[in-house]
């Protein structure tokens, strides 16, 4: 028997939120660890060795703009839901503006909760509370909220560049722990599967009326 459409849609729905709860769980656990064990290699190692590639630190000043402060928090979803809207796209301009807050609210309820120093080394101003790192975890949003609206590889593709350049640039300017990245790469993509499981069925029925 033929899968009903309800059907792949309620396992769409389900799956997203599985493997979002799974990622922010993973979060939460890898926050635990970096709080228990003070020095952890990588983190040291990665911190130094970044240095490697100063070359490329104008682009990371470029990339600590847009991914936090008033740019990301507000420009970013604003312009994502004003672009849905004007495409005709009302429960995906809803579906973005919610999932960036949920993403938002995740990293700022783990920052509360570990209050990670951040590397001493540091060039940029951040506010306090080094894991996860909030520029990553709105770069994997972003990535989620694309793919969901248009679920294409090369969209796949281009996501997970953005939150790997993003991440890089986290250490680059020394905001932020290897580790802190890692977090923030789950936190992000988790709250944003989560969020997208709850809009699965409406975004699903609006992208049919627009096929039509």
């Amino acid at each position: 028997m033929l899968a009903r459409p309800d059907d792949d849609v309620t396992t769409t729905a389900l799956q997203r939120l599985v493997i979002g709860v799974v990622l922010l769980v993973l979060a939460i656990g890898l926050g635990i660890q970096v709080t228990l064990e003070a020095d952890i290699d990588i983190d040291d190692w990665w911190n130094s060795f970044v240095d490697v590639f100063s070359p490329l630190q104008p682009g990371a000043f470029v990339m600590n703009f847009l991914g936090g402060g008033w740019f990301a928090t507000f420009v970013v979803p604003l312009g994502a839901a004003a672009i849905l809207l004007a495409l005709r796209r009302p429960w995906g301009a809803l579906f973005a503006l919610c999932a960036s807050a949920g993403s938002a609210l995740a990293v700022q309820l783990l920052k509360a909760a570990f209050g990670r120093a951040r590397p001493e080394d540091m060039i940029v101003i951040s506010d306090h509370g080094s894991y996860p790192s909030g520029h990553t975890a709105n770069a994997a949003t972003i990535a989620v909220i694309a793919v969901v609206i248009v679920p294409r590889v090369w969209v796949a593709v281009v996501g997970a560049a953005w939150v790997f350049a993003m991440a890089f640039s986290r250490t680059q300017v020394h905001a932020h722990w290897f580790s802190d990245t890692v977090g923030g790469t789950l936190a992000g993509l988790g709250a944003a599967l989560v969020v997208a499981a709850l809009f699965t069925a409406v975004l699903e029925r609006e992208r049919e009326r627009l096929d039509r």
